[in-house]
């Protein structure tokens, strides 16, 4: 269905009762529960997908396929393999309880009840639910649309050579990917240079977006020019530094009814500001009623050193044990390389320094999906 991945806008109810029937969950046979363990008589099969028109009376039992209709007289099903059988007579070798195997009628859901509801990201499961209620069609919420704008005398088009004092234009399409990923169409402008000017008429189209994401020109120097400029279209700001690292440049606001949100510039910066924050921003515009920075806990390889002051997000890496994870060796927020190679991310809480080996530490998963 084309409506993977987006935001739900109606509620969504069983048209029936789901399952319909009271139906078999084995390959196996529909008995009485009171009657075995023992030896019944074979009076039928029934297989999924028909119906259930011959009784099970004293002492009998029908051969019953996974997802078959449960007949009248029985009361649980045996698997195939605790029996045995010989010509018409099957035996038993187990006692059973009542319901053993039986799904029952409208355990999953009942006709009219709500079982999916506005504000649910519709994955692959979420798409089997509207298939199975008949909905070939549903209204979801209109993606937002995400401008994206890189600035920096120093930043190139990636399919441009860059000298030595050049970087090609990664953060867009970093910051491109994670906006699809959470709900949003991303729109990529042309890099924008430090100039006022440049920068002015870059706004001005951005603006036209649900959401303006700047890449770059929110730090202090002289160059960083998108805070000044933000303020000549009457810029709100509710954010203008966060205390993590790496991040710390962060800005978020709002133009009139168009929130803004700036970002650092160096790589590694501008992925983890987007998902500690940014992603959030775009998530509630897309039509999520709540949104929330999924924190797990990891125990530690190896001990960890850092200086306290700041919240630091480390990539790290998940081992195979599925809880135990190592911290990365890495250059800093420029090393693009390090964060292709982790799959999570450490969050050291900014009162801490010190970690020992075996401690338990916050962390942040990398998906790699989209």
């Amino acid at each position: 269905m084309a409506v993977s991945g987006r935001i739900l806008a109606q509620a969504v109810a069983a048209d029936r009762d789901y399952p319909p029937v009271d139906k078999s969950l084995r390959d196996g046979y529909a008995v009485r529960a009171e009657e075995v363990p023992g030896a019944l008589e074979v009076v039928g099969t029934l297989r999924a997908g028909t119906e259930a028109v011959q009784e099970v009376g004293a002492r009998q039992a029908i051969e019953i396929m996974t997802g078959a209709p449960v007949p009248t007289g029985a009361d649980a099903v045996v698997m195939v393999e605790n029996t045995r059988r010989e010509g018409g007579i099957v035996y038993v070798q187990h006692g059973t309880r009542v319901g053993d195997a039986i799904s029952e009628r409208g355990s999953e859901a009942r006709r009219g009840e709500i079982v999916l509801h506005p504000g649910h990201r519709l994955g692959y499961a979420e798409i089997g639910l509207l298939a199975t209620f008949g909905y070939t069609q549903v209204q979801v919420f209109r993606k937002p649309s995400v401008a994206i704008l890189s600035t920096g005398d120093e930043v190139i088009p990636i399919e441009e050579q860059p000298n030595e004092a050049q970087v090609r234009n990664s953060n867009a399409w970093v910051l491109a990917t994670q906006v699809a990923k959470s709900g949003g169409q991303p729109v990529v402008f042309p890099v924008i240079a430090d100039d006022a000017d440049a920068l002015r008429s870059g706004i001005r189209e951005a603006l036209k977006h649900d959401l303006v994401l700047f890449s770059g020109g929110v730090s202090a120097g002289k160059y960083d020019l998108v805070e000044t400029t933000l303020a000549e279209f009457g810029a709100e700001f509710y954010i203008t530094r966060v205390a993590i690292r790496p991040g710390q440049p962060f800005v978020f606001g709002k133009v009139k009814d168009k929130f803004i949100c700036g970002l650092p510039g160096n790589p590694a910066s501008t992925m983890i500001t987007f998902e500690v924050f940014a992603r959030g921003v775009v998530e509630l515009l897309a039509g999520v009623p709540e949104t929330r920075l999924p924190l797990l806990r990891g125990r530690l390889s190896r001990p960890l050193q850092e200086k306290p002051g700041f919240t630091r997000f480390l990539p790290a890496r998940l081992e195979s044990d599925g809880f135990s994870v190592t911290p990365l060796p890495w250059k800093g927020s420029s090393d693009v390389a390090t964060m292709a190679r982790c799959d999570c991310f450490l969050v050291v809480e900014a009162e801490r320094g010190e970690y020992e080996a075996g401690e338990w530490i916050p962390v942040i998963l990398k998906s790699k999906s989209n």
